[in-house]
C-alpha cells in the first residue's frame, strides 16, 4: 500500500517537466519574433538602399550578416521547440494532434532527443561561424589557408554527422 502510494507520487513528479516545455516554447517564440524583426530590419534597409538611394556602408556585408544572424536565431528557436516537444512526449504524453496529422517527432528516448538537438546545434554553430567569418579581415595567405582549413574541417564534420544519422 505505501509502496503503491509512493510510486504513484514519484511518477507524478514527471509533471514538473512541464516548466521546461512551457518555457522552452516561450523562448522559441521569442527567438522567432526577434529573428523576424531582424529580417524586417533588413527589408527596410534594402528598401532604403535600392528605392530611396540611401548610402549604406558595406550594404551587402550588413545584409548577409543580419540574415545569417536571423537564421541562427531561427535555428536556436527550432532547438527549443524540439526540446519542448521531446520533453513533453517523453515525460507527459504523446502529442495526439501531431499524430493525427501524420507529423510525428517520434522521440522515444533521451538519446534520440539529444541526437536531434545536437544536429541542430551543430548547424547553429556552423551558421554562427560563417557569420563571424564575414567580419574577419585577412592579412596574408596564411590566414586564408586557416580559413580554408576551417571550412574543410566543418565540411568533413557535417559529412560524418550525416553518415552517423543514417545508420
Amino acid at each position: 500500500m505505501i509502496e503503491k502510494i509512493f510510486e504513484s507520487g514519484l511518477w507524478s513528479t514527471r509533471f514538473i517537466t512541464i516548466f521546461a516545455v512551457i518555457f522552452g516554447v516561450i523562448g522559441s517564440i521569442i527567438l522567432f519574433i526577434v529573428a523576424s524583426v531582424d529580417i524586417f530590419h533588413v527589408s527596410v534597409l534594402a528598401y532604403q538602399y535600392f528605392i530611396l538611394g540611401t548610402e549604406v556602408k558595406e550594404f551587402h556585408v550588413v545584409v548577409v550578416s543580419e540574415i545569417i544572424g536571423a537564421v541562427d536565431l531561427y535555428l536556436i528557436g527550432v532547438v527549443l521547440l524540439i526540446f519542448g516537444f521531446g520533453i513533453y512526449e517523453l515525460f507527459i504524453s504523446n502529442i495526439d494532434a501531431a499524430r493525427e496529422k501524420g507529423r510525428i517527432l517520434s522521440i522515444t528516448s533521451l538519446d534520440q532527443l539529444k541526437d536531434k538537438i545536437a544536429k541542430v546545434i551543430v548547424m547553429v554553430l556552423v551558421v554562427n561561424f560563417f557569420q563571424r567569418i564575414l567580419h574577419t579581415t585577412y592579412n596574408g595567405p596564411q590566414e586564408m589557408l586557416y580559413f580554408a582549413g576551417s571550412i574543410m574541417g566543418i565540411s568533413i564534420g557535417l559529412y560524418f554527422l550525416g553518415k552517423v544519422g543514417k545508420h
